[in-house]
This record gives C-alpha cells, sequence and structure tokens, in this order.
C-alpha cells in the first residue's frame, strides 16, 4: 500500500483528507451493450476541485479491470485535491464482454473513449448522484490518467490518433476538455514494434501515432517492463509516447518497475508481479504533481517533486522534460 502522509516530494506537508467514494452510479447509454456504470471519489471538503478520468487497464483480473480496481492510484488523488471519475470500459473482465460478437471487441478501444467523453457530458448526472459535491467541482480543470489500456485510451483522448482497423478510416478521437495526462505504462508505436501476437489480435495498436498528441502528458514506464507478447522492443517501447510527441512533455522511467509500476492498479494484486511501495509511492507523488503543475494548481509542484526523486542518495528513476 502507497504511503499517505508527507514525503520528501513536496515543499510543505500535504495531508492526506478524508475520501468519499460513491459505487456504482449508472449512467444510461443507449446504444452501448450494458449502461455506462463509474466510481466517483472525492475529497469530503474543499472546493474548486479539478476532475481526473481514471481509465483502468485490461489486465486479466476481473475487478482490477473496473470500478472497483485501481484503489491505491484513485485513493491517492481523491485524497490529495481531485474529483475521480472512474468508468467500468466494456473490455472488463468482470462483464465478460471479450468474446462477444463485436468489431471492437476484445479491447473495445472506440468505446473507451467515448466512454469518457460520455463522462464530462453528464457530469450534471454525476454531482446528483453524489450531492455533497454540488458547487465543488472546476470544469474548467479536467485531466486523465490511464494505466495500460487505458493508458492508451488517455492517449486517444490527448490527442493520439491511429486507423479504425474495422474499415480503415482515420481513427481521431480527441477531447478537447483534457487538457493533461498521464500515461502510465502505455502502448507504444505500432509497425515492426509489435509482437505478432499483437500484430493478429490487437490490430488498432498497428498505427499508432503520436505526432499529434500535443496536450501536456507525463508518461511513466517501468525499467523492466518486458510484456513480450505486446512488443519485441522491451522497456524503451513504453517511453515512445514520451519519444515520439510533441509539445510540452515529461517522462518517469522508474528504476527496477515492471508493468504495474510498483503496484498502482491494486492493494496486493496477483498481477503486480513488481509490488514495490516506495515505486508506487514515487509514480502516485509526481502524477498529483505534473497534474497540479499543469493545471495550473501550483507551479513548483512538477520541478520538486522530480528534483526530489531524481537527487535522492539512491534515485528511483530517473525524469527527463521538455
Amino acid at each position: 500500500m502507497p504511503h499517505t502522509g508527507y514525503t520528501s516530494y513536496t515543499s510543505a506537508p500535504v495531508p492526506a483528507s478524508p475520501v468519499l467514494s460513491l459505487a456504482p452510479v449508472t449512467l444510461p447509454t443507449p446504444g452501448r451493450a450494458v449502461d455506462l456504470q463509474l466510481r466517483v471519489s472525492a475529497p469530503m471538503s474543499g472546493g474548486d476541485l479539478p476532475i481526473v478520468l481514471l481509465s483502468h487497464g485490461h489486465g486479466p483480473s476481473n475487478f482490477l479491470s473496473s470500478l472497483h480496481g485501481y484503489g491505491p492510484l484513485r485513493d491517492f488523488l481523491a485524497a490529495r485535491g481531485f474529483v475521480v471519475l472512474q468508468p467500468t470500459h466494456l473490455d472488463s473482465a468482470a462483464l465478460g464482454l471479450r468474446e462477444a460478437d463485436d468489431p471492437e471487441a476484445p479491447l473495445y478501444w472506440r468505446s473507451r473513449a467515448t466512454d469518457m467523453s460520455f463522462v464530462l457530458d453528464h457530469l450534471d448526472d454525476v454531482e446528483e448522484a453524489l450531492p455533497s459535491l454540488r458547487g465543488r467541482v472546476d470544469r474548467t480543470r479536467i485531466a486523465v490518467v490511464g494505466h495500460s489500456m487505458g493508458g492508451y485510451t488517455a492517449s486517444l483522448l490527448l490527442g493520439t490518433r491511429g486507423v479504425d482497423p474495422t474499415d480503415g478510416s482515420p481513427l481521431d478521437l480527441t477531447e478537447p476538455r483534457v487538457t493533461a495526462g498521464v500515461l502510465m505504462s502505455a502502448p507504444g508505436r505500432g509497425g515492426d514494434s509489435l509482437s505478432e501476437y499483437a500484430k493478429e489480435h490487437y490490430p488498432v495498436f498497428l498505427d499508432t501515432d503520436f505526432s499529434l498528441m500535443r496536450t501536456p502528458t507525463l508518461v511513466i514506464a517501468g525499467a523492466e517492463d518486458v510484456s513480450r507478447h505486446l512488443n519485441v522492443r522491451g522497456p524503451e517501447w513504453y517511453t515512445d509516447p514520451y519519444a515520439l510527441s510533441p509539445g510540452r512533455k515529461a517522462l518517469l522511467q522508474l528504476f527496477g518497475a515492471g508493468h504495474a509500476l510498483g503496484g498502482v492498479s491494486g492493494y496486493d494484486a496477483a498481477e503486480a508481479t513488481d509490488e514495490n511501495p516506495e515505486l508506487a509511492d514515487a509514480a502516485l507523488w509526481l502524477t498529483w504533481a505534473f497534474l497540479r503543475t499543469e493545471l495550473g494548481l501550483d507551479e513548483h509542484a512538477w520541478d520538486f517533486a522530480s528534483k526530489a526523486l531524481t537527487s535522492a542518495p539512491t534515485p528511483l528513476g530517473r525524469v527527463e522534460t521538455r
């Protein structure tokens, strides 16, 4: 479990506030296989709270890949001033739709992105479901955070382009209301970087193009993330969204971390083979700091946190910015 008190990643103590969390909040969604359900988490007090859209991964666990997972990441951000909106995408193992007769199955890549835009379209309904939020949400400050397949979803909202494998049409799902993002263990470029398995089973990755992803973004990658079922390049592949995109970007590569980045997806999760509270802690604090700075809440948060990480006697990772 990540640390929850003051750490050296901040210039002043940042106490964790009590969190309200409500699930499921059901948004009727015509034309979708099932209505969209999400978890809403927020600090019990405070106003002008920015929004984080949190997109889960496509992992094998039934409930990590749903509104019930990602407790470490969700709880950390909600306890420190964010409203976290966490939908269950159609590819969640809990829904049993991965083998459905649907051209988007098993990843439901387009539906995942449109889920996020749909949630933003229905913020009034979200506040109605959790009345204590009324008047406390800053709808002008919206970010997206995603892990693994959720990182791909987040990158589409931030401006990544591709090709719809079902009909060859251009894929552009950019969401202009999202002004900052964090990609955790997100897929890199396609083409010859993909494994044969990925080319066959996940063709949407073939034409991934980061050249128009201009929105400020932090890319977090594990230095030991091999995931050979997806790519043939190893850990470097997960840095592509940073290396191949324009505009203001930051990269955090965590030493010793695998795909779970120390355990951001769940507490004591079996699939987090690299579970390490210190690494997860670093990922969470730098995510918080980056969003604080990019959303205009604290211009010094990112500089302080990134310097604290890299200047430690034994750094947990490296940081690049541009």
